[in-house]
C-alpha cells in the first residue's frame, strides 16, 4: 500500500476532538482520508460511520513522525524488532518513523534498506522509512551506495552514520554534494572522536566529582560548525542529530541567520534530564540508565534547548529511541551501552518540558513532532493538517491525566527508560494510520 493512499472504503467518526487544542469538532474519515471536519457530522448520507470514537476532551494532532528511531533489525533482534518497535511507536502516537542505519548488517545498500522497509510494510503499525548509512559499514572511509538506496523501493532521503560521526571533512563534503542529486539530507552525529576518546558523561563539575572521563561540549560544537560551513559551501541540506549543548544552539542559530539549509533536532531526554542524575537520582548514583550519546548536559543547556525549540532554532523533536537488552544496561557504568528508549514517552515529556512551561502550544507541538520532521525526511502523506482531503494520520491525546511511568507494560522489547517511576502528564488514547486505528483506548488494536 502506498503511504499516500487510503486503506479501504469504510468510514469512522471521531467525535468532539479539539484539533491542535482548539474548539471541539468532529472528524469524519472515509477511505483513509479526512472527509470532513465540523460539528454534528454523524449521519451524513453515503458516509455513515461504521465506528464512532468518542474524543471529548482529547487533543487531535497529526500523526507524529520520528526522524531518529533505532529498530535494531536486522542483527539485534534481542533488543528490538521492526514489529515491536512500530508497536511502541503506535502507542506513542507515531504514524511514521525513520529507522537508523546502525543495524547488522549496516543499512548501507539498497538490499538492506529494502528489507527494513518491507518489514515495516508487514508490521502495519506505522510507516517505516529507512535511513541509509553515509559510509560503508559506518567506517567513515568511503561513501555507501547513496544513489542506489535513494532509487530503491525504500526511497531513502535521509542518510546518517548515527552512532558514529562522519569525522573526515572531505568525505562529509562529498556526501553533501552527492545527496543534492535526489534532494537528500545528511544527518550528522556531531561528535569529534578525538575529543571524546574514553568519554563517559558530560564534562563538568559532576564528572569531576564522580571521577568519570568528561565529554566536552566542544566535541559536538566543533563538528556542527564545520558541517554548517561545508553545507553552505556546496549548497546542500544538513541536519544535526540530537543537539545537546547551548553552544550548539548558538552555532545553528548563526547558520540559519545566513540562510543556510540547516535543520536540527533535540531529543525528549535532553529537554528534561540533566547530568546531575548520574550523581544523585532516585535509582542511585552511577546508574547506566542515564548513560547516553550525546550525554545528558547541564541545567543551563536544557533551558537553552527548550528556548531553541520554542523559537524554531531547533526544528523538531526526535526520540533517538535506542533499545538495549537488560544485560547491556544493568552492568557497571563503563561497560554499559549508551542509549535510552523514548517512543512511548516522547509526547508526555514534551508536554512536561514545553507545554506545561508555556513554551509551546499544541499547534507548536504538531509543528515540531509531525509537520517539520515529515518535511525534513521528505515523507509524503505525513505531517499534513487535519483537513478534508488529507490522509487520516491522526493522534488523539489526553493531556489531563498524570501517571507514573511503568515500562513493564511497554510494547518495546527493551526497558531502558530513564523515566521509570517518574510521574509524567498525558496519555495517547488513539492513533490512526490512514484512517485505520492502530491504537484505541490506549491499547494496540
Amino acid at each position: 500500500m502506498d503511504e499516500r493512499n487510503g486503506t479501504g472504503g469504510e468510514s469512522l467518526l471521531i467525535r468532539g476532538a479539539r484539533i491542535l487544542g482548539g474548539e471541539p469538532a468532529d472528524i469524519l474519515v472515509h477511505d483513509g482520508l479526512v472527509a470532513e471536519v465540523g460539528r454534528d457530522l454523524e449521519g451524513r448520507p453515503g458516509l455513515e460511520p461504521v465506528e464512532i470514537v468518542e474524543a471529548a476532551g482529547l487533543i487531535a494532532l497529526p500523526g507524529l513522525v520520528d526522524l531518529h528511531t533505532h529498530l535494531r533489525e536486522p542483527g539485534r533482534e534481542d533488543a528490538e524488532t521492526v514489529e515491536t518497535g512500530t508497536r511502541a511507536a503506535a502507542l506513542g502516537g507515531y504514524t511514521a518513523v525513520h529507522a537508523m542505519a546502525n543495524t547488522d548488517p549496516v543499512a548501507d545498500t539498497a538490499g538492506v534498506v529494502e528489507q527494513v522497509w518491507r518489514l515495516g510494510q508487514e508490521s502495519g503499525r506505522c510507516d517505516v522509512r529507512p535511513v541509509g548509512a553515509v559510509t560503508v559499514g559506518l567506517q567513515g572511509e568511503r561513501l555507501a551506495e547513496l544513489g542506489a538506496m535513494a532509487d530503491s523501493a525504500a526511497r531513502v532521503r535521509v542518510f546518517s552514520d548515527d552512532g558514529k560521526c562522519v569525522s573526515d571533512a572531505v568525505l562529509m563534503r562529498r556526501a553533501l554534494e552527492y545527496v543534492k542529486a535526489f534532494d537528500g539530507v545528511v544527518a550528522q552525529h556531531a561528535q569529534e572522536p578525538r575529543l571524546t576518546a574514553g568519554a563517559q558523561m558530560n564534562e563538568g563539575a559532576v564528572s569531576g566529582r564522580l571521577g568519570l572521563t568528561g565529554w566536552p561540549a566542544v566535541a559536538e560544537e566543533a563538528i556542527i560548525s564545520r558541517d554548517c560551513l561545508l553545507a553552505a559551501h556546496v549548497g546542500s541540506r544538513l541536519h544535526i542529530c540530537h543537539v545537546s549543548t547551548a553552544g550548539s544552539v548558538e552555532i545553528i542559530r548563526w547558520a540559519k541567520s545566513k540562510g543556510w539549509d540547516v535543520t536540527a533536532e533535540v531529543t525528549p531526554h535532553h529537554l528534561l534530564l540533566t547530568d546531575e542524575l548520574v550523581e544523585d537520582s532516585p535509582v542511585g548514583s552511577y546508574n547506566p540508565i542515564y548513560k547516553v550519546n550525546p550525554p545528558l548536559r547541564t541545567r543551563a543547556d536544557v533551558m537553552a534547548l527548550r528556548e531553541a525549540l520554542a523559537d524554531g532554532t531547533i526544528d523538531c523533536v526526535a526520540t533517538d529511541h535506542a533499545p538495549h537488552p537488560v544485560e547491556d544496561k544493568e552492568t557497571e557504568w563503563a561497560a554499559a551501552a549508551m542509549g535510552m528508549i523514548g517512543l512511548e514517552t516522547a509526547l508526555a515529556v514534551v508536554q512536561e518540558a514545553m507545554v506545561e512551561t508555556g513554551l509551546l502550544d499544541w499547534a507548536g507541538v504538531a509543528e515540531r513532532m509531525s509537520r517539520t520532521p515529515a518535511r525534513i525526511g521528505r515523507l509524503a502523506g505525513h505531517g499534513r493538517p487535519i483537513e478534508a482531503g488529507e490522509p487520516a494520520n491522526i493522534t488523539l491525546y489526553d493531556p489531563s491525566v498524570r501517571a507514573a511511568v511503568d515500562p513493564a507494560g511497554y510494547a518495546s522489547k527493551s526497558r531502558n527508560t530513564p523515566y521509570e517511576g517518574l510521574t509524567l502528564p498525558g496519555r495517547v488514547v488513539a492513533t490512526f494510520l490512514r484512517g485505520r486505528p492502530t491504537v484505541l483506548d490506549g491499547k494496540l488494536t
